[in-house]
């Protein structure tokens, strides 16, 4: 796995209850930042996580630390559904099921979008982090779905990357539902020879 951008905490063993706490904090943070955006009071985060202030400080000590946490964990999980996708469904399924599940997450961190463009150097390796996250997915659920013919051969995972987050309409799932239905049905077509 690369390495997550500064201020994510290191990959180590844990103790368990340090887990539960981060996995509390990651997942309040979340939720708060999408309601509220990402200024929203730290005391409001360790409530619903359930922990004190103390906690959170002592894992982030920056709120750029807790965003940039809490859009790594987002991007591991996005990119993890693509190998339950892969094992449940046929190749163009899976492909369309992770496109509309990549579509919600975009919809979901546009709310970060004015941290992210801060120029705040705790965010400058968010967007490498997430390409080298989301291409390597994307290309093999983009590779199974032509090796069987369902789709066409060729298609650049960063390009799809791309035109899925200039799509998606927050707010409006009808929109960003057919627009996906609309670029699938587009991989499916070949031009004659």
């Amino acid at each position: 796995m690369p390495d997550r951008p500064s201020g994510e905490p290191p990959a180590r063993r844990v103790r368990p209850d340090v887990q539960r706490n981060l996995d509390a904090l990651l997942t309040a943070a979340a939720e708060i930042f999408a309601a509220e955006g990402v200024d929203a009071p730290i005391r409001r985060i360790t409530a619903k996580a359930g922990v004190g202030a103390g906690t959170l400080y002592r894992h982030f000590p920056q709120r750029s630390d807790l965003i940039t946490a809490v859009l790594c964990h987002d991007v591991d999980d996005c990119a993890r559904a693509a190998a339950d996708f892969a094992a449940r469904y046929e190749p163009v399924e899976a492909l369309a099921r992770w496109l509309r599940h990549f579509a919600g997450f975009v919809a979901a961190k546009r709310g970060l979008k004015t941290a992210l463009h801060s120029g705040d150097p705790a965010y400058e390796g968010l967007p490498e982090y997430f390409r080298q996250r989301f291409v390597p997915v994307l290309a093999g659920l983009l590779d199974a779905a032509a090796a069987t013919g369902g789709i066409r051969t060729g298609v650049e995972p960063y390009d799809l990357l791309r035109a899925m987050k200039d799509l998606v309409a927050p707010g409006d799932d009808g929109y960003t539902e057919r627009m996906i239905t609309l670029l699938v049905d587009g991989l499916r077509y070949r031009p004659p020879a």
